[in-house]
């Protein structure tokens, strides 16, 4: 059943969340967008393309509920980081829009930010600073008041173990410990909706672990969370729904479950897709 209302001149969706089945808003909706590129000479030989344009998104839609990790699933160059920037407002889509907590990428995008906690490897902290006065720097910069800034400080500081190590610098910083101190970052206002690209993309075991264990306890507090991944085994630990994007399109959506509920089958379905797509490429 579905049921609109008008909520600040923008349609606002209502339905059953397919995880639990009851009836919760629908945080961010991607309406049909596309992305296309123009490429250089030398992307184009890289690439083996003759045609300039790149198409990196094409008529993409989905919807991710409060209270649920969707986890878009695909290899390198589907188009899972240009939809995530898309969401996150750092690029505008062609055509299409996105509406987050609200918020539309087009007509309203500071509000959108204002929502979100947007996570990317290709965003790096500056290596000569610390982990503390990063945070308060960012912090400040999004307006957030000094209390606030000390209380989500301790709590995410505590929570990924960065206390020991605030006053040292990013640059001198394990691999994993720069990733728990971008996490904590992009959190520090505590927002409604996560966006993180490939969060567990070149960590080890008990870091991946610990920010895995995170993006499920941000779920269960209600928080609407949405990743991009090529690792089947993180669909299936933390995901409720997946969407699996190959060449730009969205071929399939679904929960866990209907996906066949373990790796093995999810990872059956994955290959079978790219081989059907790549038959009519």
């Amino acid at each position: 059943m579905v049921e609109f209302e008008k909520t600040i001149g923008i349609c606002h969706l209502l339905l059953s969340n397919p995880c639990r089945g009851d009836f919760v808003e629908a945080q961010v909706i991607i309406k049909d967008i596309t992305k296309t590129y123009i490429l250089s000479k030398k992307q184009q030989k890289i690439e083996r393309v003759k045609d300039k344009r790149k198409v990196a998104v094409n008529g993409l839609s989905f919807t991710a509920y409060k209270g649920e990790i969707y986890g878009l699933l695909g290899p390198n160059g589907a188009g899972k980081t240009t939809a995530l920037r898309c969401i996150s407002t750092l690029i505008k889509p062609d055509s299409g829009d996105i509406i987050v907590n609200g918020h539309s990428v087009i007509t309203d995008p500071e509000g959108v930010r204002q929502s979100i906690g947007f996570l990317t490897s290709d965003l790096q902290l500056e290596a000569f600073f610390t982990p503390n006065y990063l945070f308060d720097y960012f912090a400040r910069l999004r307006g957030v008041t000094e209390d606030i800034i000390k209380e989500r400080k301790k709590q995410l500081f505590e929570k990924f173990g960065i206390d020991r190590f605030a006053e040292v610098k990013v640059g001198e910083l394990s691999t994993g410990m720069r990733q728990k101190v971008q996490i904590a970052i992009s959190l520090l206002h505590d927002p409604a909706v996560i966006v993180f690209d490939e969060p567990t993309n070149g960590l080890d075991v008990l870091t991946a672990k610990v920010v895995t264990d995170y993006l499920t306890e941000l779920k269960n507090e209600g928080k609407t969370i949405i990743i991009s991944t090529h690792i089947f085994s993180v669909v299936e630990k933390i995901c409720d729904r997946v969407g699996i994007i190959i060449n730009g399109k969205l071929l399939l959506t679904e929960t866990i479950d209907e996906a066949g509920g373990t790796e093995a089958n999810l990872e059956n379905q994955f290959f079978e897709l790219v081989a059907s797509e790549s038959e009519e490429a």
